[in-house]
């Protein structure tokens, strides 16, 4: 949960969560005062050579070769090492542990149901007084400062509660979304000890400078700024909290007592509670093994840093353990300090929208990403770059799920809410066995009125809300990396509404589907977009020049990649009823070319010539109405409009029209261009005929 900020000149690490207060200097230990004179931020003299020197391993073992790389892998080896006896979650273990110490787990219970009960008696007389709803928005707040009183675990239970619209109404998930760490710092002296014996070295031969208290403090640990004795790098060091595996351990035991009485008694929630406990409480662990946190930092650089505009701190190894994080220090703002980041000459709009691109990537592209989305974790860097930080929770998007999500908006675009209601069973949020009929109206009630805004007018979360109170009336189970993802989207579009109260996250990601649904061969949106194009036998000219503008907004759009999926599924075994209508489709905008072209040329002759040419008949030669025409006309311009978008991509090249053709020679193809030419002169030949037969007397419609 830590973030490294610069301000002015001074780098300094701040928390997003609230320091809290320091201990007085009496309450030190006496051993503190040398602690600090080694601590100093900067110190009189180098210190003594130490006797050993470790030259440290930073870089991603996959970013680099040779010799550097076997080094690399070693020291991540050593660092796992010792993280060897890292505490995982065990629901059995805990129960042995704490239910051999009664008066530990009373003395905890106590203070639990001090906080809680209050708060469920309150609610208790909200509902008997027929205030409850009304009250919502007070009880959140109430809850907010409870948990935070209770300490790390209850701090992380409601940053998780918050991502969780399946289990909270909207009130509390906005209330629970503003938690801070608001803990205080733990001894200085403890944590140079945990150093020092994490990582089996003297703090002087390991740092040369080290600021002497902590630069930010949250639930699991603190954060110190650092230069390395060996090469004068600066570095973030962050401590865990000293008994917090202790702390934590009795909280979940008791929480998950509490949860089957939650999944007995408590008929308003239908999640299963004890699930979302264990599941959340393994994540939790995960943050407490430091060595996990650098692996996924790791994979997390690889995956999304390729970007110039990304940035992913580097670990050093050898000063890493499970309790002992060592990484780049990072010169920063964070993202919802807006006015600093103006002061160094940047928009905030532009981070917020590099951060939904790579938010976007992380769901739909790799699936692997960032779990624990808040301001305090993204940092404006003064070159501009937007900076991840905390990587201690990440969560993984299944593989279908990627592809069912971009379906579900097509869906959602379509307003096809028996299709969304469907969608639920892949995306896991629903079982088999639930019947969908009932949700189906209250979609169509929340979207109706939603989807008559445009993309760029319809706000995301007042979407998310909307569909937060379905799930929350329905009997749905919202995976964790669905709602951790909403959360991100969220969090980023009202950072950015500070910049522009007219912002739209979903104005921002629609390039991005776009381009996907346009370049990406995966069999199941190919199919999405051909939903999305066709709809009752006909050919959407309009979304599809839609898709294509939004779709070139994407800076990795490419006309080759949207011309080749969509020819290998016209030309597959399985394009048979897609030819058929193609085929159709050809000839109408053929037709369509064709008439234009002689409306045109027809236009362009004075009217005397038109009178000598046509028997004095300046009406014109077509026996076609204005109406027909117009449509014609229309469906031209949007076809010759679509190849200009095509043409103007940035990759375009006559050149990647040579595999189209080689595409277009085998036999499938040949067999498709020859009912195609047939059906245009058949098209052409019944319109020749309808001008031949038709009475002298007739009065042709005018085209001028």
């Amino acid at each position: 949960m830590m973030s490294f900020v610069a301000a002015g000149s001074q780098c300094f690490c701040s928390s997003s969560l609230a320091l809290g207060p320091r201990p007085t200097s009496a309450s030190r230990p006496k051993t503190r005062r040398a602690r600090e004179a080694r601590a100093a931020v900067v110190e009189a003299r180098p210190p003594p050579a130490p006797a050993r020197v470790i030259r440290p391993a930073v870089r991603d073992a996959n970013l680099i070769v040779g010799g550097d790389r076997t080094e690399d892998l070693q020291a991540e080896a050593r660092a796992m090492a010792r993280a060897v006896n890292a505490s995982v979650y065990s629901p059995e273990v805990l129960a042995v542990q704490y239910g051999s110490r009664p008066i530990k787990v009373l003395r905890r219970t106590l203070e639990i149901l001090t906080g809680l009960g209050s708060f469920g008696l309150k609610l208790l007389l909200d509902k008997r007084n027929g205030v409850f709803d009304q009250k919502k928005g007070i009880r959140a707040a109430e809850l907010r400062r409870i948990f935070t009183r209770l300490g790390p675990t209850f701090v992380k239970l409601g940053q998780g509660l918050s991502t969780r619209p399946d289990i909270c109404p909207p009130e509390y998930l906005e209330e629970l979304a503003e938690l801070q760490d608001a803990l205080p710092t733990f001894p200085d002296a403890e944590a140079f000890s945990c150093i020092e014996r994490e990582l089996g070295l003297p703090l002087d031969s390991i740092f040369s400078s080290i600021s002497p208290s902590p630069i930010a403090a949250a639930s699991l640990g603190q954060v110190y700024k650092a230069q390395l004795t060996y090469s004068g790098q600066t570095v973030a060091v962050k401590v865990q909290r000293p008994g917090i595996e202790e702390a934590i351990g009795l909280d979940f035991y008791l929480i998950r007592g509490l949860g089957f009485f939650i999944n007995k008694y408590v008929d308003i929630i239908t999640s299963d509670v004890v699930a979302l406990i264990d599941e959340f409480a393994r994540r939790v662990y995960q943050e407490l093994n430091y060595v996990q946190e650098g692996q996924n930092a790791r994979r997390f650089k690889k995956l999304y840093a390729d970007r110039e505009d990304i940035l992913v701190p580097d670990i050093f190894w050898d000063y890493t353990s499970g309790k002992v994080l060592t990484m780049d220090w990072v010169d920063g703002v964070k993202l919802n300090e807006q006015d600093a980041i103006e002061r160094q000459g940047l928009k905030v709009l532009d981070l917020v929208n590099t951060g939904i691109q790579c938010s976007l990537r992380q769901l739909l592209e790799y699936g692997y990403f960032h779990a624990d989305p808040h301001p305090g974790n993204l940092l404006a860097t003064p070159e501009g770059k937007l900076a991840f930080l905390d990587f201690g929770m990440m969560s993984e998007t299944p593989e279908e799920a990627r592809f069912a999500i971009i379906g579900h908006v097509v869906h959602m675009v379509n307003r096809d809410y028996e299709a969304m209601a469907r969608d639920y069973y892949a995306l896991d949020f629903l079982s088999r066995d639930v019947d969908v009929s009932p949700i189906v109206p209250a979609l169509r009630n929340f979207f109706d009125d939603a989807l008559n805004y445009t993309v760029s007018e319809l706000n995301f979360k007042t979407l998310v809300n909307g569909l937060g109170a379905v799930f929350y009336q329905y009997p749905f189970n919202v995976p964790a990396y669905y709602a951790l993802i909403l959360r991100s989207l969220t969090v980023l579009e009202g950072l950015a509404l500070y910049a522009d109260p007219n912002f739209k996250v979903l104005a921002a990601s629609y390039p991005y589907f776009a381009k996907r649904l346009l370049t990406d061969p995966n069999p199941y949106l190919r199919d999405a977009l051909i939903e999305l194009l066709f709809k009752d036998g006909r050919f959407r000219w309009n979304r599809l020049e839609n898709l294509l503008v939004q779709g070139s907004k994407d800076r990795d759009f490419s006309a080759n990649d949207a011309l080749q999926p969509v020819l290998k599924l016209l030309l597959g075994p399985d394009g048979e009823q897609l030819q058929i209508l193609v085929i159709k489709e050809a000839v109408r905008v053929t037709e369509a070319v064709v008439i234009g072209t002689v409306v045109d040329t027809y236009n362009s002759i004075p009217n005397v010539v038109r009178a000598l040419i046509f028997n004095a008949n300046v009406a014109g030669p077509l026996t076609v109405s204005d109406s027909e025409i117009d449509s014609m006309m229309a469906l031209r311009d949007q076809v010759f409009r679509i190849w200009g978008l095509l043409r103007s991509s940035q990759d375009f090249d006559p050149a990647l029209l040579q595999p189209i053709l080689q595409v277009l020679q085998q036999p499938e193809a040949r067999s498709l261009g020859e009912r195609v030419i047939g059906g245009i002169t058949q098209r052409l030949a019944a319109r020749l005929l309808q001008q031949v037969l038709r009475a002298p007397t007739t009065v042709s419609t005018s085209i001028s």
